[in-house]
């Protein structure tokens, strides 16, 4: 049958349905384990650390010991009773963040082998988790974590040097819990879902080394302090590698990916009579790239109904990455957007947006556009080249009345990305 929503309606609700398919309340309780014999202490980070926790209270036995803390961004807390919240910044560590670290390595010391560390990770822990290694500061780590986010490197080499740079994170924590049991719940932003980068790990082994570490910092030409530099040359520095056998307490589950986001946009998608077409949930690169690359998807689409027929919606997740050249507002969502709707010269609707709630650093999830994008454009003197050079694809969809603000979803299994081609 036709799609029965309005193109605008239909994109958000394809939204909507990834969206509860990776809710923590949805999540989370088909993977609790069973309490211990002893006490249980949940820790955990991440934007969806705070929702994660009140999922686990919901259905955690109330005759059983449960107490702990969760760090989370700022505005993304819940009301929980018997776990702590606590919020602190992100993308840029701080104090606030160090202080919930130190707690948190404080709170797994001293546990036995019937005691139970129940871990609640999420996109986000690895900025909210700072915690610097012996004889660096959390200046050093706020330098060096925003010469990453405007290098234009990914997540899986950001997480690499900040696991080299941290007390806490790449397995630390779960040693400093030995010998209590360690069971780590994630929610992955992850492309290829790696429970290793998640949150850069802090319960699970580490297959980078120093050396890749410094190998990043020389590829981005990031310059580091010599104290700093001093420190990922030395043995103390490694993390603990695959198969150490002081993690054989530990175990780690993926219960939500940005795969299973997509299924459930897919089925809404086939629900309409429309067909899906699934790119993948791995898409890497620069958003405009990435940008470029479906819109040549999409136009083969529109002429030739090819690889799929027409009514159709090119979904696709991932992470993408901007270099930052210009002064402009905007995540890479609206990067990405603003790049399909300068290249795109057929009718189409599309949707771009992070399932955090948050593209970068501002207050929209992301934007949206119709067939009408460059008429509206054009009468309101906007050049989506300018916007384009100078990284603000938050301005022209601001201009246009067509960003997606969601607030905090408590969740992250990152990008989501919708294009629909109606029936010509």
């Amino acid at each position: 049958m036709p799609v029965t929503n309005p193109p605008q309606s239909f994109l958000h609700k394809l939204f909507d349905a990834a969206l509860a398919a990776v809710s923590p309340a949805v999540c989370v309780p088909p993977h609790l384990p069973p309490p211990p014999k002893g006490r249980t202490v949940l820790i955990g980070a991440g934007k969806a650390a705070a929702a994660m926790a009140a999922a686990v209270e919901a259905h955690w036995p109330a005759n059983a010991p449960l107490s702990g803390m969760v760090v989370t961004r700022y505005d993304h807390g819940m009301t929980t009773t018997r776990i702590e919240v606590v919020e602190a910044a992100h993308p840029v560590p701080d104090v606030a963040g160090e202080q919930a670290a130190t707690r948190m390595l404080d709170l797994v010391r001293g546990l036995t082998k019937d005691d139970l560390v129940l871990c609640l990770i999420s996109g986000g822990g690895s900025a909210l988790l700072a915690l610097p290694a012996p004889g660096l500061t959390l200046a050093d780590k706020q330098a060096i974590n925003k010469a990453l986010l405007r290098s234009g490197a990914n997540i899986h080499e950001m997480n690499c040097v900040r696991k080299h740079l941290s007390a806490i994170k790449g397995g630390r924590l779960a040693l400093a819990a030995a010998p209590a049991r360690v069971v780590t719940l994630g929610i992955s932003d992850i492309p290829g879902d790696d429970p290793s980068a998640l949150a850069s790990g802090p319960t699970v082994a580490d297959p980078t080394t120093r050396s890749d570490a410094l190998g990043i910092l020389a590829k981005y030409g990031i310059e580091v302090p010599p104290h700093v530099h001093a420190w990922l040359e030395s043995a103390e520095c490694e993390t603990p590698k695959p198969g150490d056998p002081r993690l054989s307490h530990c175990e780690t589950h993926i219960i939500a990916t940005a795969q299973q986001a997509l299924q459930a946009a897919a089925a809404f998608a086939r629900c309409q009579g429309v067909t899906p077409l699934v790119l993948g949930d791995t898409i890497e690169g620069e958003a405009r790239d990435v940008a470029y690359v479906h819109a040549a998807i999409a136009r083969q689409i529109f002429r030739f109904d090819e690889p799929a027929r027409k009514p159709c919606v090119i979904l696709s997740g991932g992470e993408t990455t901007v270099t930052v050249r210009g002064n402009g507002r905007g995540g890479r969502n609206a990067e990405f957007l603003l790049a399909l709707a300068h290249v795109l010269d057929i009718p189409v609707w599309a949707l771009a947006c992070d399932t955090d709630g948050i593209d970068g650093t501002e207050d929209n999830a992301g934007a949206w556009f119709g067939p009408d994008v460059r008429e509206r454009a054009k009468a309101c003197r906007l050049v989506s080249a300018n916007f384009l050079a100078r990284n603000d694809g938050y301005g022209f969809f601001a201009a246009l009345g067509q960003l997606v603000i969601t607030g905090p979803t408590r969740t992250n299994v990152n990008d989501f990305r919708a294009i629909y081609l109606p029936h010509a």
